[in-house]
């Protein structure tokens, strides 16, 4: 599992951000070419990417790149100055077909085989955040072998839909969920919502707690602030790590003994239970702390 607790967006066309997005220690530098690049500025924004690729050490951190729309006639140029790169993974916005995603995945299966690469080794990664995305999800989700995650994007569907945005967010709470939910079901990670004020902290940490409570493996952001908030609240406190622990060993001396279902601090036990610590150590191992 890699970790993805944060995904930062940065423009394109901004090499000093980039730079600096590279020391954050964040899980996911997205270079963004689609909203957070001026139409006149899409072709300078590709070349400081392509830059950026060849140039920079990212270290550990996740490199992707957010093409513009398929179909929004900029996606050609977008792949063919950024895949030589070699980035780990595509960011498709605003997905809303299944043929979409087979496009872009037949478009790095042809570059990859080009560059006698490893089938695959460009990973996809797509933005539900449309209507019919959302009601495509099926078939999306289960469009390519390659994909890694599925991000929600509370904003562009709130401004489809005619919703008013509200902290609370009930407004969004349904896509939110099936988002989370096709993600679970195809186990691949499901990555949340952006919150928008970035000075506001208090606030982001709560929405992000919930993310993680939720089920979500990681929060979209946009702000080198965010980054320590959001990639602390999807990292399992030593608490947690430990109480897992326990109860996967309480578990194995129960199956060793041949008892399946037990009782521990008063608690009944069984695979549900299991299978959730297990997955807490799993976040644990990604981000670094075990």
């Amino acid at each position: 599992m890699r970790a993805r607790r944060a995904l930062l967006y940065v423009p394109g066309d901004d090499m000093h951000k980039i730079q600096k997005a590279t020391t954050l220690g964040v899980d996911c530098i997205c270079l963004d070419l689609e909203d957070g690049v001026a139409y006149n500025r899409k072709a300078a924004a590709r070349t400081t990417i392509a830059q950026a690729l060849g140039t920079l050490d990212f270290g550990p951190a996740e490199k992707l790149v957010r093409i513009n729309p398929v179909g929004s006639g900029l996606e050609v140029a977008d792949l063919k100055e950024v895949l030589p790169g070699r980035p780990d993974g595509i960011v498709i916005p605003k997905v809303k077909t299944a043929d979409q995603v087979h496009w872009v995945g037949d478009q790095l299966t042809a570059f990859e085989h080009q560059m006698n690469w490893s089938p695959g080794v460009i990973g996809l990664i797509l933005l539900i955040e449309t209507a019919l995305g959302l009601l495509n999800l099926t078939e999306i989700a289960g469009a390519e072998s390659r994909l890694h995650a599925l991000i929600f994007g509370s904003e562009d569907l709130a401004g489809e839909i005619g919703a008013q945005r509200t902290p609370a967010g009930w407004e969004i709470f349904h896509a939110r969920s099936l988002v989370l939910l096709h993600a679970a079901a195809r186990e691949i990670q499901a990555v949340d919502m952006v919150f928008i004020d970035f000075h506001d902290l208090d606030a982001l940490k709560a929405e992000a707690v919930q993310g993680a409570q939720l089920g979500f493996s990681g929060k979209q952001i946009i702000h080198p602030n965010q980054v320590e908030v959001v990639q602390s609240a999807f990292t399992p406190t030593n608490e947690v790590i430990e109480q897992a622990r326990q109860l996967i060993a309480a578990y194995e001396d129960h199956q060793s003994a041949g008892q399946g279902a037990f009782a521990l601090d008063g608690k009944m036990i069984d695979a549900p239970l299991i299978k959730s610590a297990r997955n807490v150590l799993a976040r644990a191992q990604a981000a670094g702390k075990l």
